[in-house]
């Protein structure tokens, strides 16, 4: 799986040129599932307004289905477990881009491990993840205390670990809605891996354990914090 890790979406043009690079084919021609489950998990986000904005694309501060794509459409984590895999398993197969919302990073982590997504990743060698905030943590190792909302039942706190890394999204100048460097370099010292820090107008692209960072904006690497 190629991996396009965002803070707020695909912000700018530097960003979107990256996502056309995986995809290996402009976005007009490509095929997207959009995947909202983790705002289900987040109390600010929620059911209700705030997801049928994401699924529908009109949500433009944070741009991810309202690209253009050529065809798109819903894949519902928590509905999965109650369906047969022939109804969803092919259809994500086929499927070029998975554009996967923000919200609480657990939450969702828990509906990938419980509808078997989370088991299919290695098979998808030539899709594209798309992560927008919670979207992006999900497949680091640990998010951290202060990202913690919703806990799974089963009291596992780790994220996938698709990546070595952790990453503190939402950079923001001090003072600004969002998480001051400050901020994340105190997140970052409760944690065991290293992490990049990264704002809106950044993001991450990994490909067969490349990883590179895209940007028009401000991000920070910060190494692990010694044991």
């Amino acid at each position: 799986m190629k991996l396009l890790l965002t803070s707020a979406g695909v912000t700018n043009p530097t960003i979107r040129d990256a996502l056309v690079d995986l995809i290996g084919k402009p976005i007009e021609e490509s095929s997207a599932l959009c995947i909202p489950t983790a705002q289900y998990g987040h109390p600010n986000v929620g059911p209700g307004e705030r997801a049928w904005k994401f699924i529908s694309g009109v949500k433009e501060e944070l741009p991810m289905v309202g690209l253009g794509w050529g065809s798109m459409g819903v894949l519902e984590l928590t509905a999965l477990p109650s369906i047969d895999e022939d109804l969803w398993v092919p259809l994500l197969r086929e499927t070029d881009v998975l554009l996967v919302a923000g919200g609480d990073a657990l939450y969702l982590c828990h509906w990938m491990r419980e509808s078997g997504l989370a088991d299919l990743l290695p098979s998808l060698t030539d899709t594209v993840w798309v992560g927008l905030s919670a979207g992006s943590m999900v497949m680091t190792p640990e998010i951290g205390e202060d990202f913690m909302q919703w806990r799974p039942p089963g009291g596992d706190l780790s994220t996938l670990g698709v990546v070595d890394f952790s990453i503190c999204p939402h950079l923001a100048p001090d003072g600004q809605p969002g998480n001051s460097m400050a901020e994340a370099e105190a997140w970052a010292a409760t944690i065991s891996s290293p992490a990049y820090v990264i704002d809106d107008q950044t993001a991450i692209t990994v490909v067969d354990g490349a990883v590179e960072v895209v940007s028009e904006g401000q991000w920070k690497h910060l190494p692990a914090t010694p044991a």
